[in-house]
């Protein structure tokens, strides 16, 4: 594996640390700086296979909270009534995500679609930001069934490159009364059956195709990923109780028309 190709994955995986729990759209970003940066994975693999690094760093900055939880759930209705919470919430992803896989890696994973979107989805963040909704739900721990299943149905919205998972669910969960601390948090909850669903899958399909050098990559993206993610995790939910989410709606705006304006000069 050469020096210039390590280089290329450790800053993608830094990349994907430091966008994949933020609203920004961490596979929008990777696409995009993997276009310019001449970065070629077979199938795309790339990007959802490193994300495995951001799995284990949300992991490991909740391990407490998901002991209690796996302590509750033979015992406690709380606990039991959360957890099928976020598995309803992680059903409508896992369907389409089985059936539409080979369409939106092979047609949605393109820069002009994942500028469009951070653009417009950066326009929307700003409005739910100023927006005050009636606040229905204070704790993640309370989030009913109904609620759990339309969150999901809007990180669905997420697998066009550029919208953001965590974007689409906090915006969702926000629009249905969630407090935005919580909104996020539950975000943050829902990443873990989502992405590890969605590594797992992903490896089985294509890991016949890669190559030694594409195993180096994603294991280098993969360490960087876990140690920006875990930075980012830790801090994430206090800055949003004190700032909102603003500063990620602008950080959309200007990516996404910096990336539109490359992709016009340079294709």
């Amino acid at each position: 594996m050469n020096t210039a190709l390590a280089l290329k994955a450790a800053l993608l995986g830094f990349i994907e640390g430091l966008t994949e729990f933020l609203p920004v759209s961490s596979t929008g970003h990777l696409i995009l700086f993997g276009h310019y940066l001449n970065f070629h994975s077979p199938g795309h693999s790339f990007e959802v296979l490193i994300q495995l690094g951001a799995i284990l760093a949300i992991l490991s900055v909740y391990s407490m909270k998901l002991l209690a939880l796996a302590k509750g759930a033979f015992t406690d209705r709380r606990s039991q009534m959360f957890i099928l919470a976020i598995l309803v919430a992680f059903l409508p992803a896992m369907v389409i995500g089985y059936f539409a896989r080979d369409f939106i890696k092979g047609v949605l994973f393109n820069p002009f679609i994942v500028c469009i979107s951070l653009i417009s989805g950066g326009l929307i963040l700003l409005v739910v930001d100023e927006t005050r909704f009636e606040r229905k739900v204070e704790d993640v721990m309370d989030i009913p069934l109904p609620m759990a299943l339309k969150i999901g149905a809007f990180q669905c919205l997420a697998m066009i490159p550029g919208v953001s998972r965590s974007g689409a669910t906090i915006v969702g969960a926000m629009l249905m009364g969630a407090e935005k601390r919580v909104a996020a948090e539950f975000s943050f909850f829902l990443a873990m059956p989502t992405m590890a669903g969605a590594f797992a899958f992903d490896l089985l399909k294509s890991y016949k195709t890669l190559a030694f050098d594409d195993v180096m990559a994603v294991v280098i993206g993969f360490v960087f990923a876990f140690i920006t993610g875990l930075i980012v995790v830790r801090g994430f939910l206090g800055f949003v109780s004190k700032h909102g989410f603003t500063p990620f709606a602008w950080w959309r705006i200007i990516v996404g028309c910096f990336g539109l304006a490359a992709w016009f000069v340079y294709r």
